[in-house]
């Protein structure tokens, strides 16, 4: 009825008149508007507006005040992400989530970590670490001195992992790892390198399936329920703040690492990092992606060949 039903209801009274019993009927007429779904459908739309430009406004506004640009992260990890600091801040709405991350330096900083990928793990995806071993390393032997990039190093699993790897190859000597990453808490954890002991049995399990030669103990020194990583690892690792979003190459590698960051970003961005890692690369480095990510369908694919395209290794030839 043109968004409305009538509910009708009949109500029986009775007029008391002197002398005679006397009744009369009266109806009550209410209105209730009927729902429908293209109204519900309406107004979750209005509600996806407002908090598109919602965020739209706290990414604008964090990119202006403090320089960091998540705008080309993916949408849907970032919303994700964003939602995880809403509720890591105790707070309901994207507007007072900007107001605390503008105006307080220490809650920006818990964005930023929050929003950099930092899942990882010490010798994650074992049979990448085989591949290096096997096939990259000798290549890296011809270089007098060998500089590693590991881009979105996280709290710093594989860069160490990386050190142990160079370490028994004879290599670390002659190596500087530079790992980067946009979060300074996560770098400073990094730089710690202490870790869960009751990881190490994890960790111990990986080092063996990457074909690690010794006792994954000797790396590290336990001390309660820490795991301190020994200092021959950490002496040739410099950890650095670096965004791969606005930050420009700082020299020449003969390995770039970057596992498992850039399908969290869109495609415009991706191919922005790519041109990074390509003007950072020497001609014959090898580029080193996470095992779903592939140089295929991006502006570069014909300046590399693939190592073993299957673990992400790539070699820069042109």
């Amino acid at each position: 009825m043109d968004g409305e039903g009538q509910l009708r209801r009949a109500a029986d009274g009775t007029a008391a008149a002197t002398g005679a019993g006397a009744g009369r009927r009266e109806t009550a007429t209410v209105s209730i508007p009927i729902v429908t779904n293209a109204d519900t459908a309406d107004a979750a739309d209005a509600v996806d507006d407002v908090e598109e430009l919602e965020l739209d406004l706290l990414l604008t506004g964090i990119a202006r005040r403090w320089g960091y640009d998540f705008r080309g992260y993916s949408p849907a990890s970032l919303r994700r992400r964003v939602r995880k600091a809403m509720h890591a801040e105790g707070v309901r709405s994207l507007s007072a989530l900007q107001e605390r991350v503008l105006h307080r330096p220490e809650a920006l900083q818990r964005f930023i970590s929050t929003l950099s990928v930092n899942v990882t793990g010490m010798f994650r995806d074992p049979q990448v670490y085989r591949a290096l071993r096997r096939q990259v390393l000798p290549m890296l032997r011809t270089y007098p001195f060998v500089r590693i990039w590991h881009a979105g190093c996280s709290t710093g699993e594989e860069v160490y992992s990386m050190a142990i790897l160079l370490h028994e190859e004879g290599l670390l000597e002659r190596c500087r790892i530079y790992a980067t990453d946009l979060s300074d808490d996560l770098l400073q954890r990094a730089r710690r390198g202490v870790f869960a002991l009751r990881d190490m049995q994890e960790h111990t399990a990986a080092y063996h399936r990457a074909g690690g030669k010794g006792d994954f103990s000797s790396y590290y020194i336990a001390d309660h329920q820490s795991a301190i990583l020994r200092d021959e690892l950490r002496r040739h690792l410099v950890f650095s703040q670096h965004n791969l979003v606005s930050d420009s190459s700082f020299n020449e590698f003969q390995l770039i690492l970057c596992r498992n960051v850039l399908i969290y970003f869109s495609e415009p961005l991706r191919e922005r990092v790519h041109r990074l890692f390509y003007d950072s690369l020497v001609n014959f480095g090898i580029l080193a992606l996470g095992i779903k990510e592939s140089m295929r369908y991006t502006p570069f694919v014909d300046r590399y060949e693939p190592l073993v395209e299957s673990l992400g290794l790539y070699r820069r030839v042109r």
